[in-house]
């Protein structure tokens, strides 16, 4: 398996996946270098996780403009900007949700990465070729294709935080239990 910085695969990541911090520090270092996949999301999914850090988890203004501002300075090229009738054109459950699959389409993603499955049903996302996949399920497939790699980006991403790896994978278990299954049963610490 070839990683690189211009992998082909992009997946929209929802709100919902980039307000938890331990999840959304696993998937997006998966996606710096070597990359498993290329990160997209929009304005209005950066408003709503904004949003939801301040009113949901309690963060003050100036950690949520750090945090959105950290992301958006190591991904840059994850934003793509939506035409204003775009989303208007998309159906789905949630009407509130279809933005994310105008960023989808706009940005040719393969992916939304999401807790909300309920919201993209086939129907809405077929047609365009896009698949939604719960977070356990994207980070079960890309455990299996680079296992020690996935393995070492954890070991980076607990090591920032003056953390084990065992840490991070605690952190994670209710959220991507699959996942951390794998993660024990093939590199028990």
């Amino acid at each position: 398996m070839i990683l690189s910085h211009n992998n082909e695969y992009a997946v929209v990541l929802d709100a919902c996946v980039l307000v938890p911090m331990p999840l959304c520090d696993t998937l997006l270092h998966l996606a710096e270098e070597p990359s498993f996949y290329r990160p997209l999301w929009s304005g209005k999914i950066l408003q709503e996780v904004g949003d939801a850090l301040e009113n949901k988890l309690g963060l003050n203004e100036r950690q949520r403009s750090r945090r959105l501002k950290v992301m958006q300075e190591a991904f840059p090229e994850a934003l793509i900007v939506i035409p204003p009738r775009l989303e208007e054109t998309f159906e789905c459950p949630d009407e509130d949700d279809r933005h994310v699959i105008a960023c989808a389409v706009k940005g040719q993603a393969n992916a939304i990465i999401t807790l909300n499955q309920r919201h993209f049903p086939p129907e809405c996302l077929d047609e365009y070729g896009i698949l939604c996949q719960h977070p356990d399920e994207f980070l079960v497939h890309q455990f299996y294709l680079a296992p020690q790699v996935v393995v070492e980006k954890l070991d980076v991403q607990a090591a920032a935080i003056g953390k084990k790896r065992s840490d991070t994978i605690k952190r994670l278990e209710n959220v991507v239990p699959n996942f951390c299954r794998l993660l024990n049963k093939y590199f028990p610490l």
